[in-house]
């Protein structure tokens, strides 16, 4: 085998292996070092020698700082293999080369390159210890042109004086700094992923594929557990099953959802699947109790809701409350105070920003909600029990047997426009939705006497439900029947029932006359869902009305209001 000079070998070895550069060494005044005897040793060839023992220095920092195969990934720093016999020898041929490339002028490095670059091969190729030095060397030559020409931004010829003057060591400045500029660009990329929604998976089940409008069809078919499950596969998929459209089906089958029977929403602004979620704690029973306000002698109150407000009679007055933001609770000092009436407070509704309320005394009061208007006038000859206002008409029913129909509007109060003269005490009061004003008809015929009807409400113009002494809860269609309601619910204990609300579809409420008894009904059960007692037998109540909303059930008593919380149970 032929092999090169040793000098111009031990320069390619050394170009391969450290990245050192063949161009001339300077001297101390900025031009070509003298020939020199044998290498650079005095004069101005020491601080030749001080240059090249820097590069070598330089080098070898270089080697530790990388990452993987020194050759590979680092272009050229180190020997690729530390602590193996090559390294010597390369060592060695770095200060070979220092010297031939001092005694080679600027143009001879061009003509020279290829012939040193081959016999470097060779030499490396027969040397065995050195083993990663060819590894290294073959990684420039092949991987590095690559990563060269691909990288964004970057030329062969971008620097050309750069390139050739210094060769290997060009390769290697590019190899460090782009890897971790790489690696900073992919960092920011993911980051700015995760910020952004999760949009549609590129791959996947081919049902990710679907378009969404066929997707919402087959989702329409799945129920709460299972579309629950699917919401755990990815984002995307949880953010397409929180659809309200999905939902609306499930939510109109579940207790309290905010779905009236014929598919009105009465909340719209709250999403369909969160009331689902707060649904499935009225139907298992889960809830907080809780008491929102107390009062020191006996009452018999009557509550309204509006919006965020809360409107409760206490002995001769309507006091309004605001809810603080968990409705669970209410700010202690009264919005407003509303009186009028020399007696108790029996009954009262809101209608067009305006209280009417009956009393004890046998008069009616109207009073403004936002302002301190307030007109009361006689229309009994007894106590008023209740009071009904729709459409600009107050219709008052009285212990006196009469039910009297009496218009809204303030030029007119207090005058009478009809009396409807009845068998019995007037308890409970309902106007029609169709706002007829006369007597229509007399419904059941078959109730034992003392049968009273304590509350009644019409859920459309021709249903409605009714509950009182005889224990029952029923429910009547006028389409059907007039004289037996279409079906009945019996309290269990044989308890007076006080009062009833519904949430127009499948939830019913009933209170008790003992224990402060609340029941909850699924009207397509016969039996008695769940009952919450929020009395002890010391202190036995009836419960004398109550409301609810989607989330929060509240009972007025004798001597509390009660809440009882399903959001936060």
């Amino acid at each position: 085998m032929v092999s090169p000079p040793p000098g111009a070998a031990a320069a390619a070895e050394a170009r391969l292996c450290f990245g050192l550069c063949p161009r001339p060494l300077m001297g101390s005044q900025g031009h070509p070092g003298p020939p020199g005897n044998g290498g650079p040793g005095e004069g101005e060839g020491g601080e030749a020698r001080k240059l090249q023992e820097g590069r070598v220095a330089r080098g070898k920092r270089r080697k530790a700082k990388g990452k993987g195969k020194a050759g590979a990934g680092q272009g050229g720093r180190g020997s690729g293999a530390e602590g193996k016999p090559g390294l010597q020898k390369a060592k060695e041929a770095a200060g070979l080369g220092a010297e031939a490339g001092a005694r080679a002028g600027p143009g001879e490095e061009g003509e020279r390159g290829g012939n040193v670059e081959e016999g470097a091969r060779r030499i490396v190729r027969e040397d065995e210890g050195s083993a990663g030095a060819g590894r290294e060397a073959r990684g420039r030559g092949d991987g590095k042109e690559e990563e060269w020409k691909v990288r964004p931004g970057r030329r062969e010829d971008a620097r050309p004086g750069r390139a050739q003057g210094r060769g290997a060591q060009a390769w290697g400045c590019i190899a460090g700094p782009g890897a971790a500029g790489v690696a900073v660009a992919a960092a920011a990329e993911e980051e700015a992923a995760a910020r952004e929604p999760a949009g549609r998976p590129a791959a996947g089940p081919a049902l990710l594929r679907l378009p969404e409008e066929l997707l919402l069809l087959i989702c329409s078919y799945l129920d709460m557990r299972a579309l629950g499950r699917l919401a755990q596969v990815c984002r995307w998929l949880r953010r397409f099953t929180s659809c309200d459209l999905l939902w609306r089906r499930i939510a109109r089958a579940s207790l309290n959802s905010g779905f009236t029977r014929l598919g009105t929403d009465l909340m719209a602004s709250v999403p369909v699947k969160e009331r689902v979620k707060v649904s499935q704690n009225w139907r298992l029973g889960r809830c907080r109790e809780g008491i929102l306000l107390k009062w020191r002698c006996s009452q018999m109150p009557w509550m309204q809701l509006e919006g965020d407000s809360l409107y409760i009679s206490q002995a001769n007055f309507i006091l309004a409350y605001q809810f603080r933001p968990d409705g669970a609770s209410l700010n202690r000092r009264p919005l407003g105070v509303f009186a009028g009436h020399d007696e108790d407070v029996c009954h009262f509704v809101l209608a067009n920003s305006h209280i009417i309320s009956a009393g004890g005394d046998g008069k009616i009061g109207v009073h403004k909600i936002h302002s301190t208007f307030t007109v009361k006038y006689s229309a009994h000859e007894q106590e008023v029990n209740c009071v009904d206002c729709r459409g600009g008409i107050i219709v008052s029913g009285s212990r006196d047997r009469t039910a009297k129909v009496w218009p809204l509007a303030s030029g007119r109060l207090g005058q009478c426009l009809h009396t409807i003269q009845t068998e019995d005490r007037v308890w409970s009061i309902a106007i029609s939705p169709v706002l007829s004003g006369q007597l229509m008809m007399h419904l059941g015929s078959d109730f034992p006497p003392g049968a009273g009807v304590l509350d009644v409400m019409y859920e459309s113009p021709s249903t409605l439900l009714s509950c009182g002494y005889d224990t029952y809860v029923r429910y009547w269609d006028l389409r059907a029947s007039v004289r037996k309601c279409v079906m009945e619910w019996e309290e269990p204990h044989d308890s007076t029932l006080y009062c009833l609300q519904t949430d127009g579809n499948h939830l019913l409420a009933t209170g008790s006359s003992y224990y402060g008894v609340v029941r909850l009904w699924d009207r397509r059960q016969r039996a008695c869902l769940h009952a919450f007692p929020l009395t002890s037998t010391p202190l036995s109540s009836p419960v004398y009305c109550l409301r609810f909303t989607t989330k929060h059930l509240y009972a007025a008593l004798s001597y509390n209001l009660h809440v009882l919380d399903f959001q936060n149970p």
